[in-house]
């Protein structure tokens, strides 16, 4: 009896794996010298598939289901194993599980500012973070390429390798996207979907596919941030250059009252103050008057006639349009409109 009982023992029946572990993207089964019995029985649960192995060679893979193990059901290993029709001894075989689940939450992100060229700015430094999914979709490619006899395989011996995949592939997003790099930050969405597309060839020739991509944050160099600053601020007060003008004050405001504490006198200050404040305001109708053409409006009263502008005044209110140009708030269109413009009101 006891006899009995040990050569059972020898003899697999039942193959299956239950999980039990997070992250665990391939399993061998621990046959331990022991065989797989003629006619035993393969489970293969929800979200995962088995691969049987001969001497080091791919036979058969196996879907979620009941599988009884066979000749008809194990035909390349018959093969391997040059079995007839029917086969009635125990066999050895090396199987191995994959979960094939999706693996949710990886990170990625730029330890250091990676340098990208820009159409607009020449040579950026940027630097982004946020995190991706995956799923196992090909075990024989995965064991062929990446797992191969290990008796586990995590997600945590593939992280560095798949990080590295994602952050060689950002600068082929930024191309990608369309996007210019100055709204990079503020289109985050569209970013993440051409790293996706980027980077998922990477990701297919060993067995995954990248299931999606999300840009958490983006940080441009600080001089460009100024830039983008400027322009949500032209935003905020629209086409109206009276306004704008009076955005540039109050953004001046905490430079002139730091200036303050420096040992410059109370009066000099208010003095620099009202000099600012009073500059704004001549520029501001200088602007709209050499900005707004007379537009008629069905229905409205008549626009008083635009005063014509002396040269002097002409020139001011180009230099500032220079330098609107400058800092990026004026496209080269713009700027050559209002200036023909400007042009046709001298005096």
């Amino acid at each position: 009896m006891a006899l009995m009982d040990f050569i059972k023992k020898q003899f697999i029946d039942v193959i299956e794996w239950t999980e039990s572990t997070d992250g665990v993207l391939a399993w061998r089964y621990p046959f331990q010298d022991r065989e797989i019995q003629n006619g035993a029985t393969l489970v293969v649960r929800e979200s995962q598939m088995a691969l049987f192995v001969n001497e080091g060679q791919v036979a058969d893979l196996f879907g979620p289901g009941t599988h009884k193990l066979s000749t008809q059901t194990l035909p390349v290993l018959t093969n391997l194993k040059n079995w007839d029709k029917l086969f009635a001894s125990p066999f050895k075989s090396d199987v191995y599980f994959f979960s094939t689940r999706q693996q949710l939450d990886m990170r990625w992100g730029t330890a250091q500012p990676i340098t990208l060229r820009d159409k607009d700015f020449g040579a950026v430094r940027l630097r982004a973070f946020g995190n991706y999914s995956l799923r196992l979709v090909d075990p024989r490619k995965f064991h062929t390429e990446v797992s191969g006899t290990r008796e586990a395989y995590t997600m945590a011996d593939l992280d560095g390798q798949l990080r590295g995949l994602m952050l060689q592939h950002i600068s082929d997003a930024v191309a990608q996207s369309g996007v210019p790099f100055l709204d990079l930050a503020a289109n985050q969405v569209a970013f993440a979907k051409a790293l996706q597309v980027a980077t998922a060839p990477a990701f297919d020739a060993i067995g995954l596919r990248l299931e999606g991509v999300t840009v958490q944050n983006i940080s441009l160099p600080e001089e460009l941030q100024k830039i983008l600053d400027q322009r949500i601020g032209m935003g905020m007060v629209g086409n109206d250059m009276g306004k704008f003008v009076q955005y540039q004050t109050a953004q001046s405001l905490p430079a002139l009252a730091a200036g303050g504490g420096s040992g410059g006198s109370v009066a000099g200050d208010a003095a620099g103050l009202g000099a600012g404040l009073a500059l704004g305001q001549t520029m501001a109708q200088s602007l709209q008057q050499g900005l707004q053409g007379a537009v008629p409006v069905p229905g409205a009263a008549a626009a008083p006639a635009v005063v014509p502008l002396r040269p002097d005044e002409v020139m001011s209110t180009l230099e500032k349009l220079a330098d609107l140009k400058a800092k990026g708030i004026l496209t080269d269109d713009e700027f050559s409109a209002k200036k023909a413009e400007l042009l046709k009101k001298l005096v």
